[in-house]
């Protein structure tokens, strides 16, 4: 299936969930992330903030367990810039004050700016996935720009509402592929 296909079924599909199927579905992929994944080495670990009007998966919940599970963990978060092209990265801590951006993304205000090459772990949002590890997002680019930014050995986790198709037909070689991606129903791994 071709990207901007999948983007269009995938936000009808999420536009069509109730609240508490994304509430649900959200507080799987945040116990399956804990569960099935190896975190005890992550130094810094960067995590998107959900856009409630895009109906994107809670992270507030994964965000909170590593406060109050893993708190030597660093959580970092994007902040988007000016030029619409590009990301920063900021502290996040339980006092960290947030405000909602033009369009409707919370960010922190005066916080602690992280470098790309500071981050071991990056929590990926995303509308679909392919049983490749490719990616579909909005379309816009900004987490293939911002991956290309961190160190080789990050580890790229995508957290998914849906199971993967079968083949994102139009994946290119500068699409950054996942190193594993996070649903409701299992931890899928990905050659790299």
């Amino acid at each position: 299936m071709v990207k901007s296909e999948l983007r269009r079924q995938m936000l009808s599909w999420r536009r069509a969930l109730s609240d508490l199927e994304l509430a649900t579905r959200s507080q799987q992929v945040a116990a399956r992330l804990f569960q099935e994944t190896d975190l005890t080495r992550l130094q810094t670990v960067h995590v998107f903030l959900p856009i409630q009007r895009q109906r994107e998966l809670d992270t507030w919940g994964i965000i909170r367990r590593f406060w109050r599970e893993y708190p030597r963990v660093r959580v970092a978060v994007p902040v988007m810039q000016e030029d619409g092209l590009s990301l920063r990265h900021y502290l996040l801590t339980p006092e960290t004050e947030l405000v909602e951006n033009a369009w409707d993304v919370p960010e922190p205000l005066n916080a602690e700016e992280v470098s790309p090459q500071e981050l071991d772990a990056v929590l990926i949002p995303l509308l679909a996935f392919d049983e490749a590890g490719h990616r579909v997002g909005y379309g816009k680019g900004f987490y293939d720009r911002f991956l290309q930014q961190c160190r080789p050995d990050v580890r790229r986790i995508g957290l998914a509402l849906e199971d993967p198709v079968l083949r994102i037909t139009d994946a290119w070689a500068g699409d950054v592929r996942l190193h594993a991606c996070v649903t409701p129903t299992r931890v899928w791994r990905f050659e790299q």
